[in-house]
């Protein structure tokens, strides 16, 4: 810890939250504080992975530790957004992309890098994932993002134009960027693996592509991938998980808008989707609807959507104090 600020790997994602939800029980007991209803608190590892050994593990077999949640809440929501005129938004998540993690492989003739070869594993494969890669996905609006988007004009002053998404974005400026990862699918190419030697042609090549899609549109997601891999390179699921949504019109939605407006009445709340995925899509097996609501009161100038997976992750202290007094807030009305 230096001038006030929390230095160390994880303490973004998601550790300050970790540290929240402790001080907030540690709290209740040391106060005999009991809550309206009972609440299951859980630490899970491998959300960075499959979640196969952490919450998949929870909720696959030990789903009788859960019985009787309906809600949770998660990472990744109810942290000051600055957008450059002054005003703070704090966007509460309602909703995620699906997990799509993708293995493409190509396969070829082998033989010698100095010979003529139509059949090259390499040239197949670059050619699918540079399609993949370029490919425009068409817009596509989820309930949650529409109320994203409107919920967002409405602070400028702007009519909601869902006619014309790509024209309300720009007029939304900053802002634009709590919501222009979600109103796509989207398939961005990120490993590849091919060949031993230069001079050898290989039969094979792999690449694997991180893909997110939306709710509804996970049928679209599959036949566009058949379309831009060709007759020439297969591709499966390395990992899938699904798309979700939660009501941002729920009484939980409503004691979470609260408990942040209580503490920072200068604030605007408002939903919108996770791009990327959390433990929720596990939990959501169980009939848990989820939310991204780790709060945080964050100074401007700190990025904090781009410290996430970061070699400088950091918190200020002052920001975790605001969030443990909102969870305290939310937990004790929940």
């Amino acid at each position: 810890m230096r001038d006030g600020v929390v230095w160390g790997r994880g303490a973004v994602d998601m550790k300050n939250m970790d540290a929240m939800i402790l001080a907030v029980v540690r709290s209740w007991v040391r106060r005999g504080v009991r809550p309206r209803r009972d609440l299951v608190v859980a630490f899970t590892a491998d959300e960075e992975a499959s979640a196969e050994d952490g919450s998949g593990f929870l909720a696959d077999r030990h789903p009788h530790l859960f019985e009787g949640c309906t809600e949770g809440v998660s990472e990744s929501g109810a942290f000051t957004f600055h957008d450059g005129t002054g005003r703070e938004i704090y966007p509460i998540a309602a909703g995620e992309r699906g997990t799509a993690w993708l293995k493409l492989t190509a396969r070829g003739r082998a033989g010698h890098g100095s010979k003529v070869n139509r059949e090259n594993a390499v040239t197949r494969l670059a050619a699918a994932i540079t399609r993949i890669g370029e490919h425009e996905w068409p817009l596509r609006l989820t309930p949650t993002v529409t109320a994203a988007l409107t919920e967002i004009a409405a602070l400028y002053g702007i009519e909601a134009d869902l006619d014309d998404v790509d024209a309300l974005l720009a007029k939304l400026g900053p802002a634009a960027k709590l919501v222009e990862a979600t109103v796509r699918n989207s398939a961005n190419p990120t490993m590849l693996e091919a060949g031993y030697k230069v001079n050898v042609i290989p039969g094979e090549a792999v690449a694997y592509v991180d893909g997110r899609y939306l709710a509804g549109c996970e049928d679209e997601f599959r036949a566009t991938l058949d379309a831009l891999t060709g007759p020439d390179v297969s591709w499966e699921f390395a990992h899938r998980e699904v798309a979700l949504q939660a009501p941002v019109d729920s009484p939980t939605y409503a004691r979470m808008r609260a408990a942040v407006e209580e503490f920072a009445p200068q604030g605007h709340v408002v939903p919108y989707c996770m791009s990327g995925g959390t433990d929720a899509k596990q939990f959501s097996r169980l009939g848990i609807t989820g939310y991204g609501f780790a709060p945080l009161k964050l100074p401007e100038g700190l990025d904090y959507q781009a410290l996430f997976h970061g070699v400088d992750e950091r918190v200020p202290v002052e920001a975790l104090h605001f969030g443990v007094d909102v969870l305290d807030r939310f937990l004790r009305t929940a």
